[in-house]
């Protein structure tokens, strides 16, 4: 584990971003006093948690953040990125590299992140800690910090051992335990309070459950005994309609065959109705069947145009612009080919020219220069020998060590011409290679275009179908909000404040069966017809009968509750006959569009009797015009009567319209949300498909971007090694120039050399001057003409060279460039081939939707026909119907005179169902039994079982021993269960006041006395448990502590030894009898010195002994890194370098980063970061490795 860089951002000085890359080793960062070198480690310190602005050289937090220049304006926050290696797994989360980082804002508002995802300073201090890193951060030594070290408590020095050591994590858990231990206390003594308390209140709740156990005693057999008069009551009261029943059965034969042909026409009436209703829905299904079709027949529509542009687009693709003619660059090769062979041919012949010449040369300048020599050493024999011997012999050494080390130069520039010529072939091997990858991937970059178009289309098409849907759900969620926020309106109308509203709030609901509107179910469009009609008994509620209504009625007076209209539920329903006279087409009778509840039947057929429903306001008036004893009421709620008209506008809606209208905005509102839950359905799998067309689209750009990276890289790399070549030829020239350079020095300095050897020799053998030879003219002549061809041949060696390097190669090149023509060509013709087809495949399809379209616009066309043949049909039938009904009604008022004479006979079976219906209701109210039940279970033929108190007699005189037989069923007697009644009346109001939810209460108080006890329980238990953690973990940081400061105690020895060589310094534990609390006193003593107080230490040991305290915490407990602050800058030269060997010995195991001014510590550092601020005020940061391979020295 190591730091790989540290990014700052608007971080104090770092206006700019800034990121500075560490490795492995020892970083120096440099720079002069004021150039934000210890902003630097102010920003690591930051990022890893620190939480003291003072610690940060600041007042508060917000300093941090670049506060702005005379040129750049302050900025709004401050941001610091932290990467670490993480490859060795140090860390513990499964990445390689981990990144922190760490924002404030100038609101005070901070954010930290771990590899980009939000956290909590815990988490990164938990992180961190597990790899010695804590909130002393004992890793990063800054300005100041040995200072403190020295002159910190005993017990602030611990922390930095328990730091190094990871101890922090088991402090943290322990105090953790503890505060849990405290806040468990409190529970504790609040749940022995509760259990007290609860234990107290148990005794006297008890004898309550005890009275009420009792009193449900005696209240079973009271209910026994009333269930068993209520049952003797409804079978006396069903004997009695018995009796009335068989009186009104000669009746209803007669009235039965009267009725047959009523209910024949009344069959032929539904079957038109049926017919009708059947006509009704193929409308609908043919209206539905034509908008699918014109649906349909778009779709296909924008398929046709669609696969026309897309062939008109492949149609008109511009073709590829033709290149040269390969059997022209093939001619061209043959050519140059030629061209080339004739110049190598030309230069040999140069060559073997400048060979002779060469030879003809040497051979003239020998002779004249043995001439030249023999004049030259005669003349200056003389010389040589009064300059010394001595002399010449040191210039000949000279000239021999000159010409050896010319044969060396010569010898590795031919080495490097090898070397070049050797990397040329190479590289043109290479090029080659590569060239012939392009037409390679050329050839599929045409298939990954045609697929990138196709899943561009099939995106475009899948995006118009979201975009249709999506519109459609909202337009259905917009329906659902409207009819919902309609209902909630319609709601509020509801609520009463009226003398309804009171009765219903106040009285007993037994006796008051509800709202008119929830009772009478009105047919749709008839609303206010009907609340017109019905006037104040719209809004009415229903009372159980005249008695209850009295009773209300004086409730309301009595406590001015306001007024209240109440329909009768006792009313008897009469059969009345109908008024005579026929009703105007579409008229109907008021009573047939309504549906009562049975209990409210007779009130509302007594309201509507005698009333039709009209179209109109003069239909009305006619109406009742003709029959005087009828009254009509109007759609819109106009009212007609003899000799009177109730109407106009502004009329508040009753209860009964308004509950009409929220039940047909709920059924809308249950058919708009289940459109809207089959459009979320189709949405979310057309979003499922867009998301998978997007994807496919995604893939193949991505796809075709890679080829494209592909040929831009492989043309990279055709130019790179273009290059690469050039200057490989380049090297070559070069060096052999350079080599030819030297060979012509070191054949002049040859010359020299023999020169000065003939000098001596001639020094030494020749004491006499002789007079020059008569041909050293001649020969000097003959080596000056020698000398000019040599150089005349050379340069035609020289041009014939320059000639065959022009042409060299370029045959090559001209054929490779045939052979990628005639492969370009293939691609082309392969690509045209390929869009080719794809137009005919888009022309097909165009072809096929237009067919397929003609036939749906026919089909359209057929299914508008059917839909207008059966519309027709079904406006037939509705007059067929229409007549049907009318003979209906003329039957009905006929069968009308023949049902008075039965209703009499009704009234009396009536009154008596009656009777028994109010029996059954009371016995349903008043005990939750059915009536049946009640009369198996309690009727007066049931015998009466023994009661609980013979039983418990029975039973005590068992256990006695005593011979008894057991209590024996009774008959039921009335005047016995009548007694049995009161006497349990009685004995209850003996009891008095019973609280009757004392057993409930009791159980319910037990159980909870008892849950507290295990809940006590529990809590004592893990106290004990908490108290055990604190003991193991106080073991543990017994353990880790002990070996930790042992550790640190030796390695202080050995680094003070080398710090300070003859001293000796050592650590002291303040009360080695508490390990977890000791504190640790440090003991100093330099060689020469017998002081033992730090106060006493000079600037220099102070500092050298800080350090030493905290390499040795370094050597003990290793940590990935560590940060020094010009740590070294009150050391001399001495010091620095023992320093500076301990800096060596951590770099083996951990990364340093050090703040220095110190030369020698920049010579051990392998990357050096030079920090510098311009008059801007903005810290700049420049980088220089210095181990390695030199880096670019920019910018930061």
């Amino acid at each position: 584990m190591h730091l790989k860089s540290l990014t700052l951002k608007g971080f104090k000085s770092f206006a700019s971003p800034t990121t500075l890359r560490f490795e492995p080793g020892i970083t120096c960062v440099v720079g002069p006093n004021g150039s934000g070198k210890s902003n630097v480690v102010d920003a690591l310190t930051w990022v890893m948690g620190e939480q003291g602005a003072k610690t940060l050289r600041g007042g508060k937090m917000e300093d941090v953040i670049f506060a702005g220049t005379s040129s750049r304006a302050p900025l709004g926050r401050a941001e610091v990125t932290l990467t670490i290696d993480n490859s060795d797994n140090a860390l513990p989360i499964e990445y390689s590299e981990v990144s922190i980082t760490r924002r404030v804002f100038r609101d005070g508002a901070s954010e930290y992140e771990i590899n980009g995802s939000s956290c909590r300073l815990m988490d990164v201090q938990e992180l961190l800690s597990d790899s010695g890193i804590g909130r002393e951060m004992h890793v990063i030594v800054g300005q100041g910090k040995l200072a403190e070290i020295l002159e910190s408590r005993p017990e602030d020095r611990r922390a930095f051992i328990e730091e190094a050591a990871g101890v922090l994590k088991h402090r943290k858990r322990k105090e953790k335990a503890v505060r849990k231990l405290d806040s468990m206390s409190a529970n504790l003594a609040r749940l022995t309070d509760l259990t007290t308390e609860l234990r107290r209140q148990l005794k006297p709740l008890g004898r309550q459950a005890e009275m009420a156990r009792r009193a449900q005693t005696i209240q079973a057999d009271l209910r026994d005994a009333r269930l068993r008069l209520a049952a003797d009551d409804l079978v006396a009261r069903r004997a009695e309609f018995d009796d009335s029943n068989q009186a009104e059965t000669a009746l209803r034969t007669e009235h039965d065959q009267l009725s047959e042909r009523l209910q024949a026409r009344t069959a032929e009436l539904e079957a038109h109705e049926a017919a009708v209703e059947d006509l009704s829905e193929r409308a609908d299904a043919a209206q539905q069947r034509w908008f699918r079709l014109s649906a349909l027949a778009e779709r296909v529509g924008a398929t046709v145009r669609i696969a026309s542009e897309r062939a008109q687009h492949l149609d008109a693709e511009p073709e590829r612009s033709g290149g040269p003619d390969p059997d022209d660059l093939e001619a061209q090769a043959d050519a140059v080919a030629e061209q080339e062979r004739q110049l190598l041919q030309e230069l040999a012949e140069s060559r073997e020219r400048l060979d002779a010449a060469r030879a003809e040369l040497a051979e003239r300048e020998q002779a004249a220069a043995e001439a030249e020599r023999a004049h030259m050493a005669a003349a200056r024999a003389e010389a040589d020998r009064r300059e010394g011997l001595a002399r010449l012999s040191g210039q000949v050494d000279t000239m021999r060590t000159r010409v050896e080390s010319i044969d060396e130069t010569v010898a590795r520039l031919s080495a490097g011409i090898d070397e070049a010529a050797q990397r040329a072939q190479h590289t043109q091997a290479e090029f080659e290679t590569v060239q012939g990858r392009v037409g390679e991937l050329d050839a599929g970059e045409v298939g990954l275009d045609e697929h990138h178009d196709r899943t561009v289309t099939a995106l475009r098409l899948a995006d118009e179908r979201v975009s249709e849907l999506q519109g459609a759900e909202r337009a259905a969620e917009r329906r659902v909000a409207s009819l919902q926020a309609r209902i909630d309106a319609l709601s509020v109308g509801l609520e009463r404040r009226d003398g309804a509203a009171w009765l219903q709030e106040n009285l007993d609901s037994a006796r008051l069966f509800g709202s008119i509107a929830n009772l009478v179910k009105v047919r749709p469009g008839h609303e206010a017809a009907i609340a017109a009609v019905l006037g104040a008994a719209a809004d009415a509620l229903a009372a159980e009968d005249s008695g209850a209504a009295r009773d209300a009625l004086a409730a309301l007076k009595s406590s001015d509750g306001g007024r209240a209209t109440l329909v009768l539920g006792d009313w008897p329903e009469l059969s009345t006959p109908a008024p005579s006279g026929a009703l105007p087409a579409a008229a109907q009778w008021a009573i047939d569009l309504v549906d009562p509840a049975p209990r409210v039947r007779g009130a509302i057929t007594a309201l509507l009797t005698g009333v039709a429903v009209v179209h109109d306001l003069g239909q009305a008036l006619e109406l009742v015009a003709a029959q005087p004893h009828l009254r009509a009421v109007t759609a819109e709620g106009d009212l007609v009567g003899g000799g009177w008209v109730s109407g106009g506008s502004d009329r508040k809606p009753s209860t009964l319209e308004i509950t009409s209208e929220v039940d047909k905005a709920r059924t809308e509102l249950v058919d708009a949300e289940r459109q809207a839950a089959e459009l979320s359905a189709a949405l979310a799998g057309a979003l499922d498909e867009q998301r998978a067309r997007q994807d496919a689209a995604e893939h193949a750009l991505a796809a075709l971007n890679e080829s494209d990276a592909a040929i831009s890289a492989i043309y990279e790399q055709l130019g790179r090694l273009g290059q690469e070549a050039r200057a490989a030829d380049d090297d070559w020239q070069r060096l052999i120039k350079q080599r030819e350079e030297l060979e012509a020095g070191r054949d002049r300095t040859v010359t020299e050399l023999r020169e000065l050897e003939q000098r001596l020799l001639n020094a030494q053998q020749e004491p006499m001057f002789e007079a020059e030879p008569v041909d050293r003219q001649e020969r000097g002549a003959a080596a000056e003409a020698a000398r000019a061809a040599e150089v005349e041949a050379r340069l035609a060696v020289r041009t014939a060279e320059e000639r065959a390097n022009a042409v060299r190669g370029r045959a090559d090149s001209l054929r490779r460039a045939a052979t990628a023509e005639r492969e370009a060509r293939v691609r082309a013709q392969q690509a045209r081939e390929a869009r080719a087809r794809a137009a005919a495949v888009a022309a097909a399809v165009a072809d096929s939707g237009r067919l397929v379209a003609a036939r749906l616009t026919a089909a359209v066309a057929v299914a508008s026909q059917i839909r207008d043949e059966v519309a027709a049909e079904r406006q037939v039938r509705a007059g067929a119907l229409s007549a049907a009904r009318e003979e209906v009604n003329d039957l009905t008022t006929r069968v009308g005179a023949l049902t008075d004479a039965l209703h009499r006979d009704e009234v009396a079976k009536a009154q008596a169902a009656l009777r028994i219906e109010q029996l059954e209701e009371q016995v349903l109210e008043q005990f939750g039994m059915a009536v049946d039940d009640l009369i198996a279970e309690y009727g007066p033929a049931v015998p009466l079982p023994p009661t609980e108190l013979e039983m418990a007699e029975y039973e005590q005189a068992r256990e006695r021993g005593e011979q008894v037989t057991a209590p024996a069923p009774m008959p039921f007697d009335r005047a016995a269960q009548e007694r049995r009644a009161k006497r349990a009346e009685r004995e209850l109001k003996e009891l008095g006041r019973v609280n009757p939810l004392a057993l409930e209460e009791f159980a319910a108080l037990e159980e909870r006395y008892n849950f507290l006890s295990t809940q006590l329980e529990d809590v004592k238990g893990a106290r004990r448990d908490l108290l055990d953690v604190i003991a193991e973990v106080d073991t543990r940081i017994l353990q880790v502590f002990t070996e930790a400061y042992s550790d640190v105690e030796r390695e202080f020895s050995q680094v003070f030894s080398t710090l300070f060589p003859g001293g000796e310094g050592r650590l002291l534990l303040t009360d080695p009898g508490d390990m977890l609390t000791t504190g640790i006193e440090v003991e100093a003593r330099p060689p020469g010195k017998k002081i033992k107080r730090l106060s006493l230490l000079s600037g220099g040991e102070k500092s050298l002994t800080a350090v030493a305290m905290l390499v040795a915490i370094f050597r003990a407990r290793p940590s990935p890194f560590y940060v020094m602050d010009e740590v070294e800058a009150a050391l001399d030269d001495v010091n620095l370098r023992r320093l500076i060997s301990l800096f060596e010995q951590l770099r083996e195991r951990s990364q340093l980063i050090v703040i220095t001014h110190q030369k020698p510590t920049m010579e051990v550092a392998d990357a050096l970061y030079g920090v510098t601020m311009r008059g801007d005020g903005i810290t700049t940061v420049i980088s220089q490795r210095l181990r390695g391979h030199e880096l670019v020295a920019s910018p930061s």
